[in-house]
């Protein structure tokens, strides 16, 4: 049995645990953020799609049994029980059907020649990747004009793969979130107070009102490199090519 033959969708564990697939989907990049080096997140959570009411492919996950288990630690009390009672039954429920459909026995040469072409399809992916690092890593260098229409033309790119135009402010705003979340800070509220700022130094009322949060980003060292960081990590996931 393969990994993939025991997972449940995010989509699947929201709805048990009584939770919004986004912040089930937060709850989970928070969580593979804080794995340690050495620790496959693959082996826990494993990056996957599904199509929305209106045919649009979106984000999500799969979760293994490790990765329920892990994802129930975060959990206490009654709802934390309820959830691992819940994830332990379905996959009981898996393991029955696999055994009463029965699994083709697989000889030695068979899973030998499966493992190898594993590690070229895994080869395959990494080449993919680097090269798709190699493409955003000039980014980091561009000065502050380009950076920011390198960045818009990344998330334009990657509005288009999820279903054009209408995923923009969707794209936009996971990218602001993963900010905050990864700077620990509040961009609604440097803004704010960026705005205030200008205003009190008397510029006008049309000129106060044009800052965005990539003004607050540029303004700061930090928040423009890990801001940078994320929107390279976003384009790597959703296979996005930055040349």
């Amino acid at each position: 049995m393969n990994q993939l033959e025991k997972t449940l969708t995010s989509l699947e564990v929201a709805e048990m645990v009584g939770r919004p697939h986004n912040d089930l989907m937060k709850d989970i990049r928070r969580i593979k953020s804080q794995l340690g080096e050495g620790t496959s997140s693959q082996t826990y959570f494993i990056e996957n799609t599904y199509s929305d009411s209106q045919g649009r492919q979106q984000p999500s996950f799969l979760l293994t049994k490790k990765g329920c288990e892990l994802y129930s630690t975060r959990m206490t009390g009654e709802k934390g029980t309820q959830f691992a009672v819940a994830y332990i039954e379905r996959f009981n429920e898996m393991e029955n059907h696999i055994k009463k459909e029965g699994t083709p026995q697989v000889s030695r040469a068979e899973l030998i020649a499966m493992i190898a072409q594993q590690g070229v399809e895994q080869e395959k992916r990494l080449i993919a990747v680097e090269k798709k690092q190699e493409d955003i890593g000039e980014i980091i260098t561009l000065n502050t004009q380009e950076w920011r229409r390198k960045a818009n033309k990344i998330i334009n790119a990657i509005a288009k793969k999820r279903g054009g135009f209408e995923a923009y402010s969707d794209v936009r705003n996971e990218s602001y979130e993963l900010l905050e979340e990864r700077a620990k800070c509040r961009l609604s509220i440097r803004l704010t107070n960026r705005k205030s700022e200008m205003a009190l130094n008397g510029a006008s009322p049309s000129k106060v009102k044009k800052v965005n949060n990539l003004d607050v980003i540029e303004s700061d060292a930090r928040l423009t490199e890990i801001y940078l960081a994320i929107i390279k990590d976003m384009a790597i996931k959703y296979g996005v090519d930055a040349s």
